[in-house]
């Protein structure tokens, strides 16, 4: 009988493991399942760590293994424009640290961070089940697993962090909200020769956002937002036409570029689950939810579950009491779900606002991108929201346990 079991062993499913061990000590029984753990492909993406973020995987003993890896986000340039206009106007630039002098956001290859988590996981008293999960059967007192390797276990709390096609979700029965945004994001890795100084740029273009993400070194990480049909005519371009075609949309600021890794592609969708809980059951991670990188919120929010979870089990586990009582679960609920339904609709809001090339409405758009620019108040809220560090705050994003 485990305490928790956390189907999932990415980022967002060993970063839960790692604050469960971290806040509660020995005394929990946890287990992760994960049928590739220590053998998944990793693929180019990499993710924007919020100075929230950042401070969670400070508190669980993780950031000290990947900051030189990270590329700081000094700055970030908003421009609008079509692909073949002579000029960018540049509408918003946010420059400014946190009112603590921290940086607003770390750039860093996901496959790092999953690389750091998978070994400290190994050195902590945590069960590493794998297999993956066929089968979930609720009962008054504790979950029952039916795992793909012919084995039963059960667990007094279920963590699904088993991402966007989730079978813990699908098996406890909660639906979700999804569109399809009929776009791909291109991404890869860049060598260039002039440095990037710490600056992010998301150039606005009719098919979606183009980012350029400053990574260690003189490198940087790509976005790429295309219409799906396009994306495979990009892919098979050898090395200098599709580098053409990144100076095209970004320019030549940073000298000549090289490819590092083979550029891939995902496709761009949102979803939102009906609830982030059933009967001894917690969502978290992509398994809840999907929203567009456009902002570059998808991995901070899972970091956000994994905090205000933690913080509604401390008491009930400190007290003797069942993790899996709905409690604990419902406060968690009440954490997490309006926070993530808003972005999920406000970046929804944002692709459908700079995805429509009539001329009134860009004119519009860049009118109010260049208010916000002159409001330094509204841009410090809006970097603050960005690191998960308004409002009411779980003690894990503040770099504490609780």
């Amino acid at each position: 009988m485990y305490d928790i079991l956390v189907s999932g062993g990415g980022i967002s499913g060993l970063s839960m493991a790692l604050a469960l061990r971290a806040t509660f000590g020995d005394g929990l029984k946890v287990g992760v399942i994960d049928p590739a753990f220590g053998t998944r492909e990793t693929n180019v993406r990499a993710s924007a760590l919020a100075a929230g973020s950042v401070n969670l995987l400070s508190a669980i003993g993780i950031w000290s293994e990947i900051a030189d890896l990270a590329g700081p986000m000094r700055s970030l340039k908003v421009t609008d424009s079509r692909r073949n206009d002579a000029v960018r106007p540049l509408y918003l630039q946010f420059d400014e640290p946190l009112e603590t002098g921290e940086l607003f956001s770390f750039m860093v290859r996901n496959r790092d961070v999953l690389q750091a988590l998978e070994k400290k996981v190994q050195t902590c008293a945590i069960d590493i089940l794998k297999s993956s999960v066929k089968r979930l059967i609720p009962s008054t007192r504790y979950v029952e697993l039916r795992l793909a390797d012919g084995s039963t276990q059960k667990a007094r709390l279920v963590i699904g962090a088993d991402g966007v096609k989730s079978q813990i979700r699908r098996s406890a029965g909660i639906e979700i909200v999804a569109h399809d945004y009929k776009r791909s994001a291109i991404v890869a890795t860049l060598a260039h020769e002039e440095d990037h100084h710490g600056e992010a740029v998301q150039h606005f273009l009719p098919p979606g956002p183009f980012a350029m993400l400053p990574l260690a070194g003189k490198r940087s990480s790509i976005v790429w937002t295309e219409y799906r049909e396009d994306v495979a005519g990009f892919l098979a371009l050898p090395p200098a036409g599709f580098l053409e075609q990144v100076e095209r949309r970004f320019g030549y600021a940073r000298g000549k570029f090289q490819i590092e890794d083979k550029p891939a592609d995902f496709p761009l969708r949102v979803h939102l689950a009906r609830s982030f809980i059933a009967p001894r059951v917690a969502l978290i991670g992509d398994a809840a939810h999907l929203v567009h990188p456009l902002a570059g919120q998808g991995l901070n929010l899972g970091f956000r579950d994994i905090a205000a979870l933690v913080e509604a089990l401390a008491e009930q586990i400190r007290l003797g009491l069942d993790p899996g009582e709905a409690a604990a679960l419902e406060a968690y609920q009440g954490a997490r779900y309006f926070d993530t339904a808003s972005m999920v609709a406000a970046t929804h809001g944002l692709h459908a606002l700079f995805a429509n090339d009539f001329g009134p409405v860009r004119l519009l758009r860049d009118l109010g991108l260049g208010i916000v620019d002159r409001m330094p108040s509204l841009k410090q809220r809006l970097i603050r929201d960005a690191a998960g560090l308004q409002g009411q705050v779980p003690s894990l994003l503040l770099g504490r346990l609780p």
